[in-house]
């Protein structure tokens, strides 16, 4: 799907999110990314095979 210069980051890259927002629906929570790749706000994944990655905040400091 990507068509930058240069490409960004596939699917299955360890930086995928880096890829280009192609649609966002924040009223929904989620955009779909040039990589075929779906991002929700709480940072959980969908990758184009049907493959979930759990969301991966970083977790709070703690005192």
């Amino acid at each position: 799907m990507c068509q930058h210069t240069p490409t960004c980051p596939s699917a299955d890259s360890p930086d995928r999110a880096a890829a280009h927002v192609v649609a966002t629906h924040p009223e929904q929570g989620w955009s779909l990314l040039c990589n075929a790749l779906l991002v929700w706000e709480d940072t959980g994944e969908l990758l184009p095979d049907g493959q979930i990655v759990a969301p991966h905040r970083p977790l709070a400091a703690t005192a």
